[in-house]
């Protein structure tokens, strides 16, 4: 999938040196916590390795050959088996307002469906406004407790949303 040179495609090994950097600087950036968040997590280092996992996908968005930002699809732990997460969605500074994070969530839940999840569910934080208002106009609606067993305990921001065929 593109927008003019935007190429969206399958999170690769080499990504894996990348990615973190860019997720890691959009918390700083806000503020944001960074224990009992992705920051911290380790398998945000190992991304390639993470989205080998049956029904996962991890979709990079990449512009002349410099990584923008990813979003992914990923069975978490303790979810239904027809819900899955929307998981790593982070842009770098210079790929935001661009209508790039519209094209990876749009290749993420077109994913989903084709994976036969019927809902996605996703966590973020107050710091990370205007991305939960962008979540709650596709459609995602809020929950009073978490979901599924992510880790990530700092997250008081719960939604999904209903997947449509």
């Amino acid at each position: 999938m593109t927008n003019n040179a935007v190429i969206l495609r399958p999170v690769k090994e080499t990504d894996s040196a990348v990615l973190p950097e860019i997720i890691r600087a959009v918390f700083e950036e806000y503020d944001a916590p960074k224990q009992g968040t992705v920051y911290s997590d380790p398998d945000t280092d190992e991304l390639y390795r993470v989205f080998q996992k049956e029904r996962s996908v991890l979709w990079v968005a990449e512009e002349d050959g410099k990584i923008l930002g990813c979003c992914g699809i990923y069975p978490t732990p303790g979810l239904s088996e027809n819900c899955a997460e929307l998981v790593k969605f982070y842009l770098s500074a210079q790929a935001r307002g661009k209508g790039i994070g519209s094209l990876l969530m749009q290749q993420s839940v077109k994913s989903a469906k084709t994976m036969g999840y019927t809902q996605l569910y996703i966590e973020s934080l107050p710091h990370f406004a205007t991305a939960v208002k962008m979540y709650e106009k596709q459609g995602f609606r809020r929950l009073n407790k978490p979901l599924g067993a992510s880790g990530h305990t700092s997250c008081d921001i719960w939604m999904i949303k209903t997947l449509t065929l």
